[in-house]
């Protein structure tokens, strides 16, 4: 038995013998493998930049297995560690050190002038757009004296100040005024024909459609689709207000339901006030039960337009883009495609960079937006036969 016992030990004794030369072995090679980085004069990230691995990288003698994006979300110093394998085909591990920084000021979003009715708010500047790409709540203050109770003009400067120092400053004129009484004009607004819409922005790789809510009343689809309507982009529903009850548009069911049967494709939007993501993550699992019975065929959109009260919402530039990016996620997560709503303005000074399609809302008649879009919402003010009054009309590209 001893006998047998040493027989069968003695070969997985000398596997382990073998093992160990071969790791050892490996260990002497790694150490003393050529090791020839340069790294650039600069390590300087800025917050949330995409910068690579080889960003750094001057010189190297090999080539990096994976040349990964650095994570910049979170400012001071981070150690970058990759592999690379070298000209003798070693694979060596290296690191170095990035700092990140925020060197970019906040945003203070208003004109020279800023109006106000006698004993207004005498907080008034609060609600004056004041955010930062980095800081959700960057300290923003008024320096001159006014007097909100006495009608007349004083010369004032907004200050804004993030926790990373950067400053901004606006000076303006506060004019204080006797409440106006008088009643506003009607609406004279001019409408285009849908006709004539398609004359000039149909294409051989467009399509020209309309995105329709409760406000278009009982839309009658087949005068739409007679007309040329080539899709739909609907109103599901919204939040009343932050943290507010969910709510399906007025017109949603009977829009949708009509949309597929005449065979108009279709794509929804949701209007949102979330401030997290996890209420945007919400937000997008209510619109998939909504939708669940229907056949979408184009993107599902998420609008989040609230810049009149964007300071109440505690959000960085970047949150608001992650938050957004949260909606977006669940819906692809779900089989469905998810696009990203904007003006030009905001999708060109504060939302983040994003791999979604793009709604760009530019009314225009050519836009100037540098940036990459799947569909472009030019007027609001079109004119089609089945809905009584103005309507938004979009261009869709297609690849």
């Amino acid at each position: 038995m001893v006998k047998n016992k040493w027989l069968i030990l003695l070969p997985i004794g000398v596997v382990l013998l073998i093992l160990g030369v071969i790791a050892f072995y490996n260990y002497l090679q790694v150490r003393n493998a050529k090791v020839n980085v340069v790294l650039e004069d600069s390590l300087i990230i800025e917050f949330a930049e995409l910068k690579k691995v080889s960003d750094f990288i001057k010189e190297i003698n090999g080539t990096i297995i994976d040349d990964y994006v650095i994570d910049s979300t979170i400012l001071g110093e981070k150690n970058v560690r990759f592999t690379f394998i070298n000209e003798d085909k070693i694979k060596v591990s290296y690191s170095y050190q990035v700092k990140i920084v925020d060197t970019i000021p906040p945003m203070i979003r208003m004109g020279n002038s800023y109006t106000l009715n006698k004993n207004g708010d005498k907080d008034f500047y609060k609600n004056i757009f004041c955010g930062d790409n980095q800081d959700a709540k960057p300290n923003c203050y008024i320096e001159g004296e006014y007097d909100v109770s006495q009608v007349g003009s004083y010369p004032l400067v907004l200050k804004a100040v993030d926790k990373s120092g950067n400053r901004s400053e606006k000076s303006f004129t506060l004019h204080v005024i006797e409440p106006n009484e008088k009643p506003k004009k009607p609406n004279s607004k001019e409408y285009i024909s849908f006709s004539n819409i398609i004359k000039e922005y149909k294409k051989e790789n467009t399509k020209i459609g309309l995105d329709v809510s409760k406000w278009q009343g009982e839309i009658d689809f087949e005068k739409i689709k007679a007309a040329g309507v080539e899709f739909l982009m609907i109103r599901v529903g919204g939040t009343r207000g932050t943290n507010g009850e969910y709510f399906v548009d007025e017109q949603f069911k009977r829009n949708i339901e009509l949309a597929n049967q005449y065979n108009i494709p279709v794509g929804v939007y949701f209007y949102s006030y979330s401030e997290t993501n996890q209420a945007a993550i919400k937000d997008a699992k209510w619109v998939l039960e909504q939708i669940k019975p229907y056949k979408i065929d184009l993107p599902i959109a998420f609008d989040w337009e609230n810049w009149d009260y964007f300071n109440d919402f505690h959000l960085s530039f970047f949150g608001l883009t992650e938050m957004a990016k949260a909606f977006l996620d669940t819906i692809e997560q779900a089989g469905y495609k998810a696009m990203l709503y904007s003006s030009k303005n905001f999708l060109e000074d504060i939302w983040y960079p994003t791999t979604y399609d793009i709604w760009l809302a530019h009314y225009t008649k050519t836009t100037t937006y540098q940036g990459k879009y799947r569909f472009w919402q030019f007027c609001d003010n079109g004119q089609v036969d089945g809905i009584q009054g103005g309507v938004d009309v979009n261009v869709m590209y297609i690849d």
